[in-house]
């Protein structure tokens, strides 16, 4: 009994240390940025502005702006957790030839901008500060934000502040807490410092809201993520992407034919 009780007491003990680590060092598991030297030169087919944002604790925020000729507005680009704007501005191609001006942001400790993140608040914030120091450029009402996988539920987070003509979520989770759940089911909810609420936002935004899910994402799960579907308004839509993973929706046949006919009648 005296053994069982001490591998109960070690195991336990286990656990419990592990759900700490994971507290304080999650975001290695969520933030897999990519950091670019300050002097480096991006070498993008089109145009492109370097943008730095002040960030409200002051930390200097590095993001690009891609104009379009004649510009009908602008799409705010909030990328995934991997990488830096190195390998995500490409993606900007799409909306330019359709007449949008494209702006995407890389996050504290990705690409140039400078600082790590370190709580939610602070993630959104930056976000924020970001959209705000655009507005007095871009209107609201010409102002499409997109989210793509991490970006998706600050993007939800901030069009329910704001008044964009538009919300697009590509590929997003239901809360970053379900996604967690699906990939780490015996990590309790309190240990999850980011819980990123998508669905607690979507009921707030007054604009169009679009979403965008490969059927097949081994990242966050479909199934979960239709239950967003519930909370959309009859002028929003859910399109599944048949076939599709997590990856390259930018790149899918059926995204691009979507996205057409969605900004061509804007």
């Amino acid at each position: 009994m005296k053994f069982l009780l001490g591998t109960v007491g070690f195991v336990a003990l286990c656990y419990l240390a592990v759900c700490v680590l994971l507290y304080f060092k999650q975001e290695r598991l969520l933030f897999f940025p990519d950091k670019l030297p300050a002097d480096y030169r991006f070498s993008f087919t089109q145009p492109f502005e370097e943008r730095w944002i002040t960030a409200p604790d002051g930390t200097r925020l590095h993001g690009l702006l891609f104009p379009a000729d004649s510009a009908k507005g602008l799409v705010f680009y909030l990328h995934g957790n991997g990488g830096a704007l190195d390998g995500w501005g490409d993606a900007a191609t799409l909306y330019t030839r359709l007449g949008y001006s494209v702006f995407m942001l890389d996050y504290r400790g990705y690409g140039k901008s400078g600082g790590e993140i370190s709580s939610e608040k602070q993630f959104l914030a930056d976000v924020q500060a970001a959209y705000e120091q655009l507005k007095p450029e871009f209107p609201e009402e010409r102002t499409i934000i997109l989210g793509y996988s991490l970006g998706t539920g600050a993007a939800a987070w901030l069009a329910a502040r704001y008044h964009p003509q538009l919300l697009i979520l590509q590929a997003p989770y239901y809360s970053m807490l379900a996604t967690a759940r699906q990939h780490y089911p015996w990590v309790p909810g309190v240990v999850v410092r980011y819980p990123i609420h998508t669905a607690r936002e979507l009921p707030r935004v007054a604009c169009p809201i679009f979403i965008f899910h490969g059927e097949h994402d081994e990242v966050i799960d479909y199934q979960t993520t239709l239950q967003l579907k519930t909370l959309l308004k009859p002028q929003d839509r859910f399109v599944t992407l048949t076939g599709a993973g997590h990856n390259g929706m930018t790149s899918n046949p059926q995204y691009q034919a979507e996205i057409r006919q969605l900004l061509a009648a804007r």
